[in-house]
């Protein structure tokens, strides 16, 4: 990464059949995520876990969310049902990020929710410092409690998204982004 500044001014997510392989993997991933970890995180609760999702579980699970998806909402077009069964398959490394937040006597759910969505982008942002690409998208298994189960998600976590991880393999599409006037306020006296 050439520095913050531009890092920012430029970053863009990569769509996820551009993503090819290698990914991050052993003592890389470990010192990304030790980069990652560095947010706002009242009361050190680290209210936020990691689930990284390759190989055969990959297969594996897709195979599980199809049939889950299956009993959901019957029958499943043969597209569908390939996309379902490809959903963990579409990138080298899949990795869900968890919200652990909980009752606090002083640090309310919401800014354990905030340092989850903090933990996450920074995440995005460690992985491009290593000259990864990362997708960050939620879709109906973020939701849904059987999924969750599978994933070995608790019931009283939340996924707060899929970082979908690989190596770019093409560059990223700027996209309109919001003009400063529409999202600033100003008080002053």
């Amino acid at each position: 990464m050439t520095n913050l500044k531009e890092h920012l001014a430029t970053r863009r997510s990569i769509p996820i059949p551009a993503l090819r392989a290698p990914a991050p993997e052993g003592a890389e991933l470990e010192e990304i995520l030790r980069l990652a970890v560095r947010v706002p995180d009242h009361g050190k609760l680290a209210p936020w876990r990691v689930v990284a999702i390759r190989g055969q579980a990959a297969h594996r699970l897709g195979l599980e969310m199809a049939e889950l998806a299956t009993r959901k909402e019957g029958g499943l077009s043969d597209a569908r049902r390939a996309f379902e069964e490809a959903r963990f398959s579409r990138a080298p490394l899949v990795l869900a990020v968890i919200s652990k937040a909980a009752p606090h006597f002083k640090i309310p759910e919401w800014e354990q929710q905030l340092s989850a969505g903090a933990f996450t982008m920074n995440l995005v942002h460690a992985l491009n410092a290593f000259g990864y690409a990362a997708t960050w998208i939620t879709e109906w298994v973020t939701y849904d409690d059987d999924a969750k189960a599978a994933l070995s998600i608790l019931p009283e976590e939340k996924i707060v998204g899929f970082l979908y991880v690989g190596t770019p393999g093409e560059p990223p599409v700027e996209r309109p982004r919001p003009d400063v006037a529409d999202v600033l306020t100003i008080l002053e006296d």
